[in-house]
């Protein structure tokens, strides 16, 4: 299976250093973030309830 990694949009924005890549892996796998300055580097495998739970932290502290 080919993984079609998309940059996220705020990626170039700012701080080039925070730039990662989303995919998505089969169905019973989940979503796939990788850094997409290393994308040899492997990925990270999150279910997609823990994809959510993860957008879930990120819109209530921004900051961290």
């Amino acid at each position: 299976m080919t993984i079609q990694w998309r940059k996220s949009s705020y990626s170039g924005v700012g701080n080039d250093d925070v730039c990662v890549e989303l995919g998505r892996l089969a169905p019973e796998v989940g979503v796939g973030v990788r850094d997409s300055k290393d994308p040899d580097g492997g990925h990270l495998t999150l279910t997609v309830a823990q994809f959510a739970g993860l957008l879930e932290q990120i819109k209530q502290d921004p900051a961290r």
